[in-house]
């Protein structure tokens, strides 16, 4: 009976120093990870991976943050290429600036005109009545030379030209650039730059011009 007593008393010891030694060890592992065992993350520990990616954020609203929207219509269009034959610049009857290099990418028609020409007047009335019309697309920009100030603002209101650029060019500086020596003399520009007519157009042949640059 004592002898099995003892035998009993000696396994309570073995499985109390194994308990122990398993306490013992999960302390350990404890330690090396700044974990306990099922217990939170330590502070200043990252969590571990599972493998998941995040969720997005939400934002001040609530709801999560709109994906950012990919380019689907390609890179954007380059600025136009200013050919030497635009690169001038002046201003105009009502005091504002102009730089010709806005036109660049499109048909451009230069009107060189006097206010005493009665040519320029003959041709003014289809300058008025077409200019407004295609001036997105053929702009018409009269360049006033040969006279005052005066007269060519009178020129401009007679024949109701306030709606086109009228550059103001009493020192002849855009005349001998484009060297035009009498008037009136239309200058036109295709959309590459080029000087594609210079001289004389009556009112039909001006329309046409200007209606086939436009459809071109």
């Amino acid at each position: 009976m004592r002898i099995g007593m003892a035998w009993t008393g000696a396994g309570r010891l073995r499985r109390a120093a194994t308990i122990g030694s398993l306490v013992v060890a999960l302390f350990g592992v404890a330690a090396c990870t700044g974990t306990a065992p099922g217990g939170p993350v330590a502070a200043g520990s990252a969590p571990a991976s599972t493998g998941v990616p995040p969720a997005p954020t939400a934002t001040a609203t609530g709801a999560p943050p709109a994906p950012t929207a990919t380019a689907t219509g390609g890179p954007p269009a380059a600025p136009a290429q200013v050919p030497d034959v635009l690169r001038f610049t002046g201003t105009t009857l009502g005091g504002a600036a102009f730089d010709a290099a806005q036109l660049a990418g499109k048909p451009v028609v230069l009107w060189f005109w006097a206010p005493w020409c009665a040519t320029c007047a003959s041709q003014a009335w289809t300058v008025a009545e077409i200019a407004p019309k295609y001036r997105d697309t053929v702009p018409i920009v009269g360049v006033a030379g040969l006279g005052e100030r005066k007269a060519m603002k009178e020129f401009v209101t007679e024949f109701e030209l306030g709606g086109t650029p009228q550059i103001e060019d009493s020192k002849g500086t855009l005349w001998k650039r484009f060297k035009v020596t009498e008037q009136s003399i239309f200058v036109i520009i295709d959309r590459s730059g080029a000087v594609v007519h210079e001289g004389f157009l009556d009112g039909e042949a001006l329309t046409a011009k200007v209606a086939a640059l436009a459809g071109a």
